[in-house]
């Protein structure tokens, strides 16, 4: 686990670094949700649109539109893949993207069409320490 400054990433996770989006490999799926520093930028989240099982997405494009009281954005798919399953509970509670970005917080499941590929793209989190300070920095400094 790479902890920076109270910030947590989770060694075996990649992460869509454009948007903080973290993908865990669960077998043939892939896991994805937010990381906690996004979520802390973000603020609590307050509503979330998540696109429907069985969308194709492509990486880098969203998996859903999120809203919190002072931001309203994108969040972005880190692989390519058709979404499999979404999770309803933050669909009916999206504060558990904030609470537990790790856990109970994720978005949806996704089977990847180019994961090889996809994964050039991503940083592993434990590989992340560095840009995770420069993130934190950045958008909570």
């Amino acid at each position: 686990m790479v902890k920076v400054d109270g910030y947590q990433i989770p060694d075996d996770y990649y992460v869509w670094k454009k948007t903080h989006t973290w993908a865990k490999i669960e077998g043939d799926l892939v896991k994805v949700g937010l990381t906690d520093v996004g979520a802390k930028a973000a603020g609590k989240i307050i509503l979330i649109r998540i696109r429907p099982k069985g969308t194709k997405v492509a990486q880098g494009k969203p998996i859903a539109v999120a809203e919190s009281a002072k931001w309203v954005g994108k969040i972005e798919s880190p692989v390519s893949g058709e979404i499999v399953e979404v999770n309803e509970e933050v669909a009916k509670n999206p504060g558990l993207i904030s609470e537990d970005p790790y856990g109970k917080g994720w978005i949806v499941v996704i089977k990847p069409s180019n994961l090889k590929e996809d994964l050039k793209k991503l940083i592993k989190g434990s590989e992340a320490a560095e840009w995770y300070k420069e993130e934190i920095e950045r958008l909570l400094g």
